[in-house]
């Protein structure tokens, strides 16, 4: 009889989060506008605990006496100087645009839709 090989990747069963579960991954996928499927929300829910498992593991390290730094090595800031130049007319940018309403770009309203 063959038997399928265990795969690494972890499941909601094998997730050390039990609670996080498909109705936690369907609120976040809504919250984040994707579409998920049932197979995708199972599979999600054990990828997203391994993934808390590992930020658990490095919070536990022992790195009090390790200096903070953002970067391994120093960095310069290559960034050029803020310097006003002359820029199109609104009239001309706006007649290019889908849309517009006084003088401004419109675009479809995202936040505070009802579902």
């Amino acid at each position: 009889m063959n038997t399928p090989a265990p795969s690494d990747e972890p499941t909601a069963t094998t997730a050390a989060h039990p609670a996080l579960g498909r109705q936690d991954i369907a609120h976040l996928a809504r919250l984040a506008r994707l579409a998920v499927t049932d197979e995708e929300l199972d599979r999600f829910a054990g990828q997203l605990g391994a993934v808390l498992d590992a930020v658990a593991q490095v919070q536990r390290a022992d790195a009090g006496d390790v200096v903070p730094t953002t970067h391994a090595v120093p960095l310069t800031n290559v960034l050029r100087d803020d310097v006003v130049t002359p820029s199109l007319p609104r009239d001309v940018v706006l007649a290019g645009a889908p849309a517009a309403d006084e003088d401004r770009f419109r675009v479809p309203r995202i936040l505070g839709e009802e579902e």
